[in-house]
């Protein structure tokens, strides 16, 4: 079972490509136009073992911000449509990620039900070509659109690049756990039997 989904998105602000296979090794082609976007992509595949493929061409010339909520919202689609219908996941996950000064967790439940908590301050409001209060909105619309709960904190940290990079290193190890299959499991991982 080859657990891989694309997903196609364009409007008249971006025209967006994202695949991505649960089940890779962390290889990584990403094109956003954005700098440090495409870094937190490539560590988001690689921390949780993805293949990630993004392209975008976005109105940039405006900003970043209908570039980095577009392809958040084709990556939690296209994680969702990955995953099918969730037989055998573990479908709980967390993990912390220390980056030198800063401390991170999330915690990711894989439950059909979107709900973001995110508990992250921004030290700085750009980060290169980033806006930095970008990056809950990335999560918000990636967590509605994957149809997931994930909760998002960092215990502390100075340096805006490390706060972020924790953030998604976390978060990509937390949902790599949930996704994770494990033989034990007879159809969900749910009393409803339906997730």
């Amino acid at each position: 079972m080859t657990r891989r989904a694309e997903v196609k998105r364009k409007t008249k602000e971006t025209d967006i490509r994202v695949a991505i296979e649960l089940d890779g090794a962390g290889a990584v082609r990403v094109q956003t136009g954005i700098g440090f976007l495409d870094h937190m992509l490539d560590l988001f595949a690689r921390h949780g073992l993805f293949d990630l493929e993004v392209e975008c061409r976005g109105d940039l010339n405006i900003d970043d911000h209908h570039s980095v909520e577009d392809i958040a919202i084709c990556l939690g689609q296209a994680f969702a449509e990955a995953l099918g219908d969730k037989r055998g996941i573990v479908r709980f996950g967390s993990a912390y990620v220390p980056m030198d000064e800063t401390l991170a967790r999330a915690v990711a439940d894989l439950s059909g039900r979107s709900y973001m908590v995110y508990r992250v301050e921004n030290t700085r409001d750009r980060i290169g070509d980033f806006s930095t209060e970008l990056a809950e909105h990335f999560w918000h619309s990636f967590a509605e659109h994957a149809r997931c709960n994930l909760h998002i904190e960092v215990f502390y940290g100075r340096n805006q690049h490390h706060i972020l990079e924790a953030v998604f290193k976390s978060a990509a190890r937390a949902l790599s756990q949930a996704v994770r299959l494990d033989a034990r499991i007879e159809g969900v991982m749910s009393t409803k039997g339906v997730l």
